[in-house]
């Protein structure tokens, strides 16, 4: 999947083993909020209508439309199931997608800082991990309003305090 077409669709899990009989597979790295009866997933290069859900949101289960048996989910597994963008629940404010963020360039005011590796979800909060500009690994910054200062997804930037990190 291109960059602009990975912006349209949404990671949404990954096949794992099968469940049962009747084509339904446990899903890993699940995102729940994107996993509802009826959702079209895009796994393999095709669309599919998702037909069942069990589990809870710590171990989603789920069956698609054509998977019918457990040798079809055996043959799904460890594809990547992404949801169109445009199915995806609406975000509240000062909430973003991770895909949104990773990849935007990180700055202190005029000053570069990095560009975001990836978010990471740690006990306390969501953090972005952010390679630095200046080669001196990655730094990590928690996304609360002292450290956080606007995202703008459109421009792709994100302007950070580096004093409120110790960092100034």
């Amino acid at each position: 999947m291109g960059a602009e077409a990975r912006r349209d669709w949404l990671p949404a899990g990954r096949v794992g083993r099968p469940h049962g009989l009747d084509g339904s597979f446990h899903v890993t790295q699940a995102k729940p909020q994107l996993l509802d009866v009826g959702v079209v997933l895009q796994l393999a290069g095709t669309e599919r209508r998702i037909e069942r859900r069990a589990g809870h949101d710590a171990g989603v289960i789920l069956r698609l439309e054509g998977c019918t048996d457990r040798e079809g989910a055996e043959a799904l597994r460890g594809q990547d199931l992404h949801v169109e963008r445009g199915a995806a629940p609406e975000l509240g404010p000062d909430e973003w997608w991770a895909e949104e963020l990773e990849g935007c360039t990180v700055h202190d005011g005029d000053r570069p800082v990095g560009r975001v590796l990836r978010l990471l979800a740690l006990p306390s909060c969501e953090v972005l991990e952010v390679e630095r500009a200046d080669g001196e690994g990655q730094l990590l910054v928690p996304l609360v309003s002292d450290a956080v200062r606007s995202v703008d997804t459109a421009r792709r930037q994100i302007d950070v305090n580096l004093g409120f990190l110790g960092e100034a």
